[in-house]
């Protein structure tokens, strides 16, 4: 076997395995969905077959073991317990260590495995179900087609109508008319059609599980017949007197339409958009260097090749950038099953929701995200929600929440995770802050700034240490990476009623819209998304403004800040100086700058180390002339500009 055969086996039996364990958590809460149980077999019955045809023996031997399992579970003699399916999901990460490492010695963590699912099959059995009827009999009328090359690939009827009677009885009728004459035939060719009336206690998905391995080829129909009873089992072979040559066109037609369907969806490795990525962005600082050339000249014809190439490239770039978005689905399915450890862990129990998985982010920006939102879960779980007595006593259900929430604000993408538990202990932060020598004691904080001390280092209330948290080793991680991503923690939190951390990331981190401005000698390119309005400020008005820097904006005061002088660029104030108002959330200020020079397609490039640490910014460009310019960290900006808007009001 190839290994670029067994590199697409592994891929796609991840995505087996994601699934089973999807429907495993579903079971968990809905342990009578009979379609749940039936898709969690399919699902160990595909990774079964598929791990035996490329060679993963263990694989398919320890997966024939639960499937087994599961089977009684469809058959409805033992009841999904909750331990069963626990245990199932247990040996799916051992299914998961063996696929991708088929040659490691698993076998005695493979047998400990198994005896606890033995032993939840028992238990189970000794549960009792239901059984004082007979399971109820369904007669089902099954038509399938195979196509003209079914024997080229190894696909023989015969098996597929063998496993139909092993499910009950069945009637097998073939269809002969449409084989050509002996001048015209093909031996190696197909061309036979089945009918097959069967009557069996087993469900469609038992039906369906038979085709499991040519259902993309197949022509199939499954129809109900609402219990009719079944004739004796006779196979009946109709062949017409005189067989009509069969037209090659509609064979075709259909064979071109079945390889149109496939070729719908392509798997693309990541690493190639990425590179693809790259080169866009390159493309785009050509074009973008192109355009100047020809604003400079007066050649209207390449003036006008000019325009014609930055409208395919802005295309080309909008389409780059929806092929890197995924929906946040994909990162929140990962968490019911570690809140579902978490509650076996802790003792607790534990229930998730999510709400806006359809928002779609970065796919790069979801691979950073995991990892942070897993140790916030972790905390809100240990920390944030109490045992159930604690809880009864408080009023509250014993069943703790956790809330994942998603939802798109102009060009960032805001993530919550909430719980309500007990919220987090002020008095008890700020002990630890003076005891680590974060604040002077006695020192006025402002409440936020007081709770963001819980990501600093080696920062941790938690009474003992546990296998879960309590070494202040993670939220410190989560800062750094939420910071690295451009992105900022918010946090807020009522004694009794929980907590909620809510992450403010960009949408992408490759190719975003700007607005490129002058301020001094140089120029700064400020995200699109974070731009709500330009203003004019002459230089009266901001002589009058010296001295508290804000300005009034429909009934509001909004705080500025004077770029100019916190990048001290020695030069004087325009006479018609601009105020660009951004915000983040619901905060918001004003940035003067000299000049607005007009939108900019920014491919962020990373900032060297020796400027990584500068907070106010978070990339940096390259100009169509080849210059650099800075991005600006709005949300570092803004957060500066509420600081001293505050400090001005306790003056006041």
């Amino acid at each position: 076997m190839s290994d670029e055969a067994i590199a697409i086996f592994q891929v796609e039996a991840r995505e087996n395995l994601e699934l089973i364990e999807q429907g495993l958590l579903d079971l968990l809460e809905r342990p009578e969905d009979r379609d749940l149980v039936d898709a969690v077999f399919r699902g160990l019955h595909t990774l079964k077959g598929s791990g035996s045809m490329f060679g993963f023996d263990a694989l398919a031997g320890f997966t024939h073991h639960c499937e087994t399992a599961f089977d009684r579970v469809r058959k409805g003699e033992v009841a999904a317990t909750t331990d069963l399916v626990s245990a199932v999901l247990a040996a799916r990460d051992h299914m998961r260590r063996l696929m991708e490492d088929p040659s490691g010695d698993h076998a005695a963590a493979g047998d400990v495995l198994l005896a606890a699912l033995e032993r939840a099959v028992r238990e189970a059995d000794d549960a009792g179900t239901p059984a004082d009827k007979g399971p109820a009999l369904t007669t089902w009328k099954i038509a399938f087609d195979l196509p003209s090359n079914a024997f080229k690939n190894g696909t023989n009827p015969l098996a597929l109508l063998a496993e139909l009677r092993d499910l009950g009885e069945a009637v097998v009728k073939v269809d002969t008319s449409r084989i050509p004459t002996l001048d015209r035939i093909d031996p190696t060719d197909h061309h036979l059609a089945w009918t097959v009336v069967l009557t069996t206690d087993q469900g469609r998905a038992a039906i369906e599980d038979v085709f499991i391995f040519v259902m993309d080829d197949i022509t199939l129909s499954i129809e109900a017949l609402d219990g009719a009873p079944a004739e004796t089992v006779v196979e009946e072979v109709v062949v017409a007197d005189v067989p009509a040559p069969v037209a090659a066109a509609p064979v075709e037609a259909a064979d071109a339409g079945k390889a149109a369907r496939a070729a719908e969806s392509v798997r693309v490795p990541a690493d190639r958009l990425d590179e693809l990525m790259d080169r866009v962005g390159e493309l785009v600082i050509a074009q973008s260097r192109l355009s100047q050339l020809a604003d400079n000249g007066a050649d209207l014809g390449l003036r006008a090749v000019s325009e014609e190439i930055a409208r395919l490239s802005g295309e080309l770039r909008d389409t780059m950038m929806v092929l890197r978005m995924v929906p946040v689905a994909t990162l929140f399915g990962r968490f019911r099953r570690l809140v579902h450890d978490l509650a076996r862990e802790t003792g607790k129990a534990i229930e998730l929701s999510t709400d806006g998985e359809t928002t779609e982010i970065d796919k790069t920006v979801i691979e950073r995200l995991a990892d942070p939102l897993v140790h916030l879960i972790r905390n809100a779980a240990d920390h944030g929600l109490e045992s159930a007595e604690d809880r009864a006593a408080a009023g509250k259900p014993a069943t703790g929440r956790i809330r994942l929430a998603a939802h798109q604000s102009g060009g960032e993408v805001v993530i919550t995770i909430r719980d309500d538990g007990r919220g987090i202990d002020r008095d008890r932060v700020r002990a630890k802050a003076e005891a680590q020598g974060l604040i002077e004691p006695g020192a006025a904080i402002s409440d936020p700034d007081l709770l963001q001390m819980i990501f600093h280092p080696g920062f941790s209330t938690a009474a003992a240490v546990t296998n879960l948290s309590g070494r202040g080793v993670g939220m410190d991680v989560v800062k750094r990476t939420i910071e690295a991503l451009r992105g900022s923690i918010d946090i807020a939190s009522r004694p009794g009623e929980g907590s909620e951390v809510s992450l403010r990331i960009p949408l992408t981190l490759a190719i975003i819209d700007g607005l490129l401005v002058r301020v001094g000698h140089g120029r700064y390119v400020i995200p699109l998304g974070a731009v709500e309005e330009c203003l004019e400020l002459s230089l009266d008005e901001d002589m009058r403004s010296r001295g508290r820097s804000f300005i009034s904006l429909r009934n509001s005061l909004v705080p500025f800040l004077r770029l100019r002088e916190m990048f001290d660029t020695g030069t004087p104030p325009e006479l018609h100086q601009k105020v660009v108002v951004v915000s983040t959330g619901e905060e918001r200020i004003g940035l003067v700058v000299d000049q607005i020079i007009g939108d900019h397609q920014t491919v962020i490039k990373s900032m060297s180390k020796l400027h990584a640490g500068l907070p106010t910014f978070s990339g940096a460009t390259i100009l169509g002339d080849g210059g650099v310019a800075l991005i600006l960290d709005v949300a570092h900006l803004v957060a500066q500009g509420q600081q001293q808007e505050a400090q001005m009001r306790e003056a006041v």
